[in-house]
This record gives structure tokens, C-alpha cells and sequence, in this order.
């Protein structure tokens, strides 16, 4: 069994891959200035982003591995379980690291506002595929965060150390919606698939089992992280996943009414747990009740 390193503290890994503790809650690493290095496979308390400058094999990411190419830059966040398993050699690796710990914001407006970085929650194979002007910008960034940690750990540092990593967040959230909204082979066909899913899912009666189709089942059925695949449906059309979701149901809703089917059994084909769940989101969606929709209809 892969022996796991509890990333407890941002140093417990540097402390482990030999790189200098600058911060108790902020970590810069520079890999190229290593003299020595090894894989470790973390069990994360802390947030970490991770650019390589080289082609990396079968890094691991939960369950599944993965091959991370030339300046990508992944991230994970506290409860994940990322890396390569240590094999006993020291390695030579080139890249950036910044791990930081969330006690280092909270309070702040950014302890706020990381939930909207759901790209903490991405798959490795996800991963943000930077242009080498991108590079630069975190780069830049890290560099600037480096010579922070470096200083008198004044009244300042956290709130300069608070603001640069806000930057680094902003910067990444910038270039991921241009990936996202950059078609590719992959994502041109995306839309119907999940079309396709839905379609197969009600034809297969997977409701009367599990329920209304949800945005995790589709993203899972499609190979993509959940977060991923909701930044995608949205770069690609402007809508959420839950709302494309929400419109197949209602427009399968009117097909079963028009065809005679009761409310009670509309409600029951499509998955519902209680026909009063039905009537709400009926209502919600086309601003009048199934009842009031039958009276229109008859």
C-alpha cells in the first residue's frame, strides 16, 4: 500500500521535499532549486496549486491516474488526496508549488469568495493548460509572495500575502473561462451528449431508481468532474447545467400531460419523490400550475 504524507501544514511538504520554510501558512516552492527531491502522493489540509514545467506520468488524483503536461497547473483543496507515490529516488523535477493554509484568510473577504473557485474541485485531467504568457503571470505572481514570506512578519504581511494570492485565484479563474470557452474536439459535441444522457436515462428508466437526473450523474456519466462540467455547460451557453436539466424535465412534463397522463402520474414517470416537488418546479418553470396547464390544454 502507497504510503500517504498528511500535508497537515503548507511545511510538513516542504519540510518533506527539502524546500525552505519561509511562512507558517504560506509556501512558495521553486522545484528547479532543489537539490533534492521526491514523489510524495498528499493527503491535503490545505489548498495547493501545482504548475509543471515538464511532462509528469500517472500522477494520481483520488482513485484515478493521470499524465499532467508541460505548464499545466493543477490545484487541490483540503479533503483531496493528490501527488505520485513516493518510489525511494530522488527525483528532478522543474515547476512551481504554492500551498497555503485557509487559516491565512479567514475573516477575510476571500474566505468569502473561494467557493467560487470551483476549479479547486476539477479532476487532474482538467487541469489548466497555460500559454507561456499565462505562465509568466503566476509566475510573476509567486515570485512576489516568495519575497513576502521572506520579510518581518509585520501588520502587512497578511494582508499583502492575503491580496497577491487573491490575484494568483483571479488570474487563474481568468484563464480557465478562456479554456473553457475555447472549442475544442472534446467539448464540440459535449452538448448533445448531454442531451443524449438524459434522453437514454428516462429511456432506460433510471428514475423509477434513482431519482431526477442530476448534474453529478451527467458529469460523471461524461467522464468530467461536477464542477467542470458546470463551468463548461456555462461557458458554452451562457446557462447552468441544473437549468438545461430543469427544461428537459418540463418539456418531457407537457409531453406526458398532453398525452393524458395525471399529474400524480407525470410526477411519478419523471422521478419525483411527491407530485407537490412536481407542481412547484412546473409552476416555477412556465408560471402556471399542471392544473392550470390541463384547463389551457383541454
Amino acid at each position: 500500500m502507497n504510503k500517504i504524507l498528511r500535508v497537515h501544514r503548507v511545511n510538513d511538504y516542504a519540510r518533506y521535499i527539502g524546500a525552505p520554510e519561509l511562512h507558517p501558512l504560506v509556501s512558495v516552492i521553486h522545484y528547479d532549486e532543489l537539490e533534492h527531491c521526491r514523489h510524495s502522493l498528499n493527503n491535503y489540509d490545505v489548498f495547493g496549486m501545482f504548475i509543471g514545467d515538464e511532462t509528469l506520468e500517472e500522477l494520481t488524483y483520488g482513485l484515478t491516474k493521470y499524465d499532467l503536461h508541460r505548464h499545466a497547473l493543477m490545484c487541490v483543496a483540503p479533503g483531496q488526496i493528490g501527488g505520485k507515490a513516493d518510489t525511494g529516488e530522488e527525483i528532478h523535477t522543474k515547476g512551481w508549488a504554492l500551498l497555503f493554509d485557509p487559516d491565512l484568510f479567514h475573516g477575510t473577504d476571500l474566505e468569502q469568495r473561494m467557493p467560487t473557485f470551483t476549479y479547486f474541485s476539477y479532476n487532474t485531467n482538467e487541469a489548466l493548460l497555460m500559454s507561456d504568457e499565462q505562465r509568466q503571470t503566476i509566475v510573476t505572481l509567486l515570485e512576489a509572495i516568495r519575497k513576502e514570506t521572506k520579510n518581518a512578519n509585520d501588520e502587512h504581511t497578511r494582508h499583502i500575502l492575503v491580496h497577491l494570492i487573491a490575484l494568483v485565484l483571479e488570474s487563474v479563474a481568468r484563464f480557465y473561462a478562456k479554456q473553457l470557452s475555447t472549442p475544442t474536439k472534446d467539448h464540440a459535441d459535449l452538448l448533445t451528449r448531454f442531451e443524449n444522457l438524459l434522453v437514454h436515462y428516462y429511456r432506460n428508466g433510471l428514475q423509477q431508481e434513482h431519482g431526477l437526473p442530476t448534474v453529478r450523474y451527467c458529469a460523471q456519466e461524461l467522464f468530467l468532474s461536477p464542477n467542470y462540467f458546470g463551468d463548461l455547460i456555462r461557458q458554452l451557453t451562457g446557462d447552468t447545467a441544473t437549468s438545461i436539466i430543469r427544461r428537459f424535465l418540463m418539456q418531457r412534463a407537457k409531453e406526458q400531460l398532453i398525452s393524458g397522463a395525471t399529474i400524480t402520474e407525470t410526477a411519478d414517470r419523471l422521478g419525483f419523490d411527491y407530485p407537490q416537488h412536481f407542481t412547484r418546479l412546473f409552476k416555477k418553470h412556465f408560471g402556471i400550475t399542471p392544473t392550470e396547464f390541463l384547463k389551457k390544454n383541454s
